[in-house]
C-alpha cells in the first residue's frame, strides 16, 4: 500500500467525516452513559421533545443558522455540539496530514473518534465506558489485522516476516499499555486505577505502536506526566485534596496524542539527552 501522505482532497474528506463522526459522537456522550441506545429513537429537543428535523442535523451549519436555538420552542443549544463537531473534524485532519494513507491511518481515526467521547464522558462521569472502548478496539484491531493479513500476502519472500514486521511494533505497545496500566490496578487493588483505564490502555497501545514504538512510548510516559503535573497543579490551587478522584482516561487520551503527534522528535531528544542518541 502506499505510503504517501493523504493529498489536500483525502484531507478534506476525512474532515468531513469528522463532523459526522462527530455529531454522533454528540449522541454517545449524552446516551452511553445513561444506558440508551444510539440509534433509536432519533435526536430531540430535550425541552419540547420535537424530533429535530433532518436539514436541522448538519454538522456545525444548523446550529449556526438557528443561532442555537431550537427552531420549535427556540430552547437554547449547547454550543458544546458544534464544539464537538468541529473539534472532530479538525482532530481527523490532523491525523490525516501525520500519517500515511494505510489502514493505520483508520486505526488512528477508530481511535480518535472514541477518544473524543471517552474524554468527555470520563470528565462528566468519571468513567470509561467499555461498550466505546470495545467498538474502538474492535474497528482498529480489524483495520490493522487486515493490513498485516494483506502484507503477507503481497510478500515475495517470507510471508510470515512481512506480517510480523509489521505486527510486531502494535503487539509490544498493546503489551507494554497493558502490563503498565493492569500493574497499576493490581498493585493499588483498584485505588490507583479503574478498570476502564486498563482496557483503554491496550487500544491505545496497539495503535501507537503501529505508527511506531517511540509514539508509544512517548504517549505512555505523556499521559503519566500530564496527570501527574495537573494534580500538582489542583493540590498547590487548593482545587483538589489528596483523595480527590481525578478522571485519568483524558490524560491517557491527550498523552496518546502527544506520542501520535511529537513521539519521534521527543524520543530522539531524549535520547540524545542521555546519550543513547
Amino acid at each position: 500500500m502506499s505510503d504517501l501522505l493523504p493529498g489536500p482532497i483525502v484531507v478534506a474528506t476525512v474532515a468531513a467525516l469528522g463532523l459526522a463522526v462527530g455529531s454522533f459522537l454528540n449522541v454517545v456522550v449524552h446516551r452511553v452513559p445513561a444506558g440508551l441506545s444510539v440509534v433509536r429513537p432519533g435526536s430531540a429537543c430535550p425541552v419540547c421533545a420535537h424530533p429535530v428535523r433532518e436539514r436541522d442535523n448538519i454538522p456545525v451549519v444548523s446550529w449556526l443558522v438557528l443561532r442555537g436555538r431550537c427552531r420549535d420552542c427556540a430552547a437554547p443549544i449547547s454550543a458544546r455540539y458544534p464544539a464537538v463537531e468541529a473539534g472532530t473534524a479538525l482532530l481527523f485532519a490532523l491525523i490525516a496530514l501525520r500519517l500515511p494513507l494505510t489502514p493505520t491511518l483508520a486505526a488512528c481515526l477508530a481511535m480518535a473518534g472514541a477518544g473524543v467521547a471517552l474524554a468527555l464522558i470520563d470528565l462528566a462521569h468519571q468513567r470509561l465506558p467499555f461498550a466505546v472502548t470495545g467498538v474502538a478496539a474492535v474497528l482498529a484491531a480489524t483495520a490493522l489485522g487486515a493490513y498485516w493479513v494483506w502484507l503477507g500476502l503481497a510478500a515475495e519472500g517470507s510471508a510470515l516476516g512481512a506480517a510480523w514486521a509489521a505486527a510486531w511494533p502494535a503487539l509490544a505497545g498493546a503489551a507494554g499499555w497493558l502490563a503498565v496500566y493492569a500493574g497499576i490496578w493490581l498493585l493499588t487493588s483498584g485505588r490507583g486505577m479503574g478498570l476502564g483505564d486498563v482496557a483503554l490502555a491496550p487500544v491505545l497501545g496497539l495503535v501507537l505502536g503501529a505508527v511506531g514504538l517511540d509514539a508509544s512510548a512517548v504517549g505512555l510516559a505523556a499521559g503519566f506526566a500530564l496527570g501527574a503535573l495537573t494534580g500538582v497543579v489542583l493540590l498547590a490551587t487548593g482545587r483538589a485534596g489528596r483523595r480527590t478522584a481525578i478522571p485519568f482516561g483524558p490524560f491517557m487520551l491527550v498523552g496518546a496524542a502527544v506520542g501520535l503527534f511529537a513521539g519521534a522528535p521527543l524520543a530522539a531528544g531524549y535520547l540524545g539527552l542521555v546519550g543513547l542518541g
